[in-house]
């Protein structure tokens, strides 16, 4: 049977094995999905099925949580900004990482101690799910009986869609770009594998699981050369 993986919603996932750290979860050709020990519901056993929310954690890595999540991809909510930094404003929605709301985002700039209606969905570029307080227009359609924008990972790892997103940038059209990036400077770039994912967001604007892919596979090509601190074209 095809496990379908739906990101920011609730999904119904099968115990796989549990070790000290956490469950790992059955999810297909996609692999097991870590259910941290913290989360794991009193009794659970191999071969029981558990109620998780699915989201990236901050590796980028697709994690479980039995939280509850105060809004899903697809839904609206009234959320309180907890803090804010260069890149934007991050909100309290139930779960242990904080909803982010770019600033280009906000229909007004966010505080801390205030609420405010977002939509929660899932950034196209970086696969993260976030969320934006320009909703006017979202409202408008949603009154209108239009389905909002929803994507889910099959078992073979395939990105679907329903209804109007665009396709997800794959990882072999974000390489050409990185290469024809460094020629334009000087052949050297100073993210790296270690690099905050906020600083590679804002200059590439793509994940850094994406950023990273796509340096392995320059490397793998012979294209460049990876320092400690860099990458450098060969």
């Amino acid at each position: 049977m095809e496990v379908k993986l739906q990101l920011g919603k609730r999904n119904k996932l099968k115990v796989a094995r549990i070790l000290p750290h956490g469950a790992y979860l059955e999810g297909g050709q996609v692999g097991d999905i870590l259910l941290p020990t913290k989360y794991i519901p009193e009794g659970t056993k191999v071969g029981d099925v558990v109620d998780v929310f699915l989201y990236l954690d901050h590796e980028e890595r697709l994690t479980a949580t039995t939280q509850k999540s105060l809004v899903e991809v697809g839904g609206f909510a009234f959320l309180e900004c907890k803090w804010v930094n260069q890149y934007g404003a991050y909100l309290d929605w139930g779960l242990t990482k904080d909803l982010f709301c770019p600033f280009k985002e906000q229909a007004v700039p966010m505080k801390p101690g205030k609420r405010y209606q977002i939509y929660c969905y899932i950034d196209n570029l970086t696969y993260r799910i976030v969320c934006t307080s320009r909703i006017q227009k979202l409202l408008k359609n949603q009154q209108g009986n239009q389905q909002a924008p929803e994507k889910y990972v099959t078992a073979d790892g395939e990105v679907k869609y329903n209804q109007i997103t665009s396709r997800p940038l794959l990882i072999d059209d974000f390489s050409p770009r990185l290469l024809q990036w460094m020629k334009e400077h000087d052949g050297i770039c100073h993210l790296h594998d270690h690099s905050p994912s906020e600083d590679i967001y804002r200059e590439f604007g793509v994940s850094k699981r994406t950023f990273k892919q796509a340096v392995g596979n320059l490397y793998k090509n012979g294209l460049i050369q990876i320092l400690e601190d860099s990458i450098i074209l060969k």
